[in-house]
């Protein structure tokens, strides 16, 4: 059979980043607080400016001694560079669509909205802490949650006060919100 009439998969060169953000909802934002974006921004350009040309130059170098099929150097050269290329058209395409939103604008406020950091009590009266972040940026090991998690989806537009029924697969739990608070403006 031909090879144009088959579907073939080849990871290498799928646009998917392997262990990165989940994909945005459809016909959604893509929420980044400014720092965020800075992050991001910077891993782009590190990538393209200074990253890529290091192994661009190690695969020219590899390539020039001799059968590329037994070549090390060569090898792991062409891999890295597909998976900074890959990196580099994620990054690109995640910023395109990116809407910078400065939390910091809803200082002082007490309701929820994208950036806040918010302490809630669950059923048991256990306290926690979490920030509402942007899909590109959130870090659980940092308290930091993405605007479409469930948690996130469920405080939202929420007062300090509110009680807050939360759906998750051990069943329906309240959570009072405790308090809400943004950063302060810069400036």
């Amino acid at each position: 059979m031909s090879k144009a009439f088959t579907k073939e998969s080849d990871a290498d060169d799928d646009d998917a980043e392997p262990g990165s953000a989940p994909p945005l909802p459809a016909g959604g934002k893509n929420y980044i607080t400014p720092q965020g974006y800075a992050r991001l921004r910077a891993e782009l350009i590190d990538l393209m400016d200074v990253e890529r040309p290091k192994v661009v130059e190690a695969v020219h170098w590899a390539a020039k001694n001799g059968d590329r099929s037994e070549n090390g150097d060569y090898l792991y050269g062409k891999k890295r560079l597909r998976e900074i290329d890959r990196r580099i058209r994620f990054l690109t395409k995640r910023l395109e669509i990116a809407e910078v939103t400065d939390p910091a604008v809803h200082h002082g406020r007490d309701q929820i909205f994208f950036g806040a950091t918010v302490r809630y009590a669950d059923e048991t009266g256990d306290e926690r802490e979490l920030t509402i972040m942007g899909i590109d940026e959130a870090d659980s090991a940092h308290g930091q949650v993405s605007w479409i998690s469930p948690i996130a989806r469920a405080l939202l537009k929420q007062r300090e006060g509110d009680v807050v029924r939360l759906a998750t697969p051990g069943g329906v739990h309240d959570i009072e919100i405790l308090s809400v608070s943004y950063p302060p403006p810069v400036g």
